[in-house]
C-alpha cells in the first residue's frame, strides 16, 4: 500500500484572484487566530468565522466605489442629525472561541466616546452599531456579525441594498434603518451608487446632500 503524505502550505501561499472566495471547514478557534497572525493587517483578503468555518475573500476593485460612498453617505447622515460617531473602517471584531468578522466599514455611534482613543479593541469593547458589507455577504458572515452581536448591518450587493436589524438574537432584513428611520434608505442608495458610476462620488455625495437638505 502507497502512504499518502498530506502536503501542508500556509494559508498566505495562497493566490485568490479578486472576487473569489474560499471556505476551509473545521478551522478551531485556535487555528482561526493563528491564521488570522499569519495573514497580517496589510492584505486585501478579508475574513469571516463562525461555528468553525473559516471564509477568505477577496474584494474586487470595483467594490471600493460603494464601499468608500456609503461610508460617506453614513458620515453625512449622522451629521445632518448632529449625531457623534466614531469610525471603525475594517477592524476584526471577534468573540472569544466563536466568530470573528471584517466589515467594509463600521461605525460606533451610541458608544462612540469610548472608543476614541482607542488603538487595539479590548475584551470588553462593545460592538460597533452599524457595519457595512458590499459585494455578496456570506451566511457565515451574517452569523459571525450576529455572534458578536452588531444591532445592524448594511449588506449593499448588484444594485440593491439590505439593511439587517438583530432582533432577539435574529437578524431580519428591515425597510429602514433603526438609526436613520426617517430616510427611505433601501429606495435612495441604490440610486445615489449608480449615480456615482455616471458622475463621481463627490458629485454624487453632493446630490444626496440636497435630497437631505430638502
Amino acid at each position: 500500500m502507497t502512504a499518502v503524505t498530506l502536503v501542508v502550505k500556509p494559508v498566505s501561499q495562497m493566490q485568490l484572484a479578486p472576487g473569489s472566495a474560499v471556505t476551509i471547514p473545521n478551522v478551531s478557534w485556535q487555528e482561526f487566530e493563528s491564521i488570522l497572525e499569519e495573514l497580517g493587517e496589510r492584505r486585501s483578503a478579508r475574513v469571516a468565522y463562525s461555528k468553525g468555518t473559516l471564509e477568505i475573500m477577496v474584494p474586487l476593485p470595483e467594490h471600493e466605489i460603494p464601499r468608500d460612498l456609503l461610508c460617506d453617505i453614513v458620515k453625512t447622515l449622522l451629521k445632518a442629525k448632529g449625531m457623534r460617531y466614531q469610525p471603525f473602517g475594517s477592524t476584526t471584531f471577534k468573540r472569544e472561541g466563536s466568530a470573528g468578522v471584517e466589515p467594509d466599514g463600521c461605525f460606533y455611534i451610541q458608544n462612540y466616546q469610548r472608543m476614541i482613543g482607542r488603538r487595539r479593541l479590548e475584551a470588553d469593547d462593545p460592538p460597533p452599531d452599524l457595519a457595512i458589507e458590499t459585494d455578496v455577504t456570506s451566511k457565515t458572515t451574517l452569523d459571525a456579525y450576529r455572534a458578536i452581536g452588531v444591532p445592524e448591518v448594511w449588506v449593499y450587493d448588484s444594485g440593491s441594498l439590505n439593511i439587517y436589524v438583530l432582533r432577539d438574537a435574529i437578524y431580519l432584513i428591515s425597510d429602514s434603518s433603526p438609526i436613520f428611520e426617517e430616510m427611505p434608505l433601501v429606495q435612495i442608495i441604490p440610486g445615489v451608487v449608480e449615480r456615482a458610476w455616471q458622475v463621481g462620488s463627490v458629485q454624487a455625495l453632493e446630490e444626496f446632500e440636497a435630497i437631505i437638505r430638502a
